[in-house]
């Protein structure tokens, strides 16, 4: 009875109930590493022996990255991360600008929920969703991708720093621009400086059915006295359950190889940590 009175009394007064948009829909990303001085040799390049498994050509695909943000981090301490990339024959940088979510013990929902309560839902059509799912730890990561001309560059350039600013400014969308406040994005970036570049390399086969990326970044040591080479195999899948299953599939698979190495990817913070 009393829900027959709340319902007329909307008609009566004619509010409206709105229902909160649902939650935004991912995809889904598996990262995992491999053991370095299993993989590469000396030329630090994937062996034959990783490549004819995966049936890769010796051919690889250059990407060179760089981020930006302030000497204390602002704009990655707020969860976010602008990204420069070229990727060897596009005739354009790409800009990205990242907001991540931990996902705490395996709650995929739970930050999906938590993106929601900050403006992305099922409503968002700019952005992408991808739980980036490591070896241990899950990130809900929202990305906004954006393009600048490469014009005035050559081969694998990056822009400097007045340059980069300029480009992810004048790009800049507005949930990044305003998250803390009006032009809090654009302001932080323009005394913003470069975290890197990394020139990393991407090769491309096949592993039960999945397209698999094995890629190799070579980022400075913690020393800052030489370098570290991060290699990652990754694949892509819009099924949760594919990626659980074949998540584990796959570490089995190179634990039997001797090729896993049992850590967390986290190379975006390592940059951000060394450069």
């Amino acid at each position: 009875m009393k829900d027959f009175f709340v319902a007329a009394l909307f008609a009566l007064t004619g509010i409206a109930t709105v229902e909160a948009a649902s939650n935004m829909v991912p995809d889904y990303e598996v990262k995992l590493l491999m053991n370095p001085t299993a993989v590469l040799g000396s030329d630090n390049k994937l062996k034959a022996t990783v490549l004819s498994t995966f049936a890769m050509p010796t051919s690889v695909t250059k990407m060179n990255v760089q981020f930006l943000d302030t000497n204390a981090k602002d704009i990655y301490n707020a969860g976010w991360s602008p990204r420069i990339r070229k990727m060897e024959g596009a005739d354009e940088f790409d800009l990205t600008y990242k907001k991540r979510y931990p996902v705490t013990n395996g709650d995929i929902d739970g930050a999906l929920t938590t993106a929601n309560g900050e403006g992305f839902d099922s409503t968002t059509t700019t952005y992408d969703a991808q739980i980036e799912w490591g070896y241990q730890k899950q990130t809900l990561s929202i990305s906004r991708d954006k393009e600048a001309s490469d014009a005035g560059y050559s081969g694998m350039d990056l822009p400097g720093t007045s340059a980069s600013r300029d480009m992810l400014i004048n790009e800049a969308p507005d949930k990044f621009n305003d998250w803390l406040g009006n032009d809090w994005g654009t302001d932080t970036l323009s005394v913003s400086r470069i975290y890197g570049p990394v020139l990393a390399k991407r090769s491309t086969g096949t592993w039960s059915g999945l397209k698999l990326y094995i890629e190799v970044w070579p980022i400075k040591n913690a020393a800052g006295t030489g370098i570290e080479y991060i290699v990652e195999a990754s694949f892509k899948t819009t099924s949760r359950t594919t990626a659980s299953s074949k998540h584990d599939e796959l570490i089995t698979f190179l634990q039997g190889k001797g090729w896993f190495l049992a850590q967390d990817s986290l190379k975006t913070q390592l940059i951000m940590d060394r450069y």
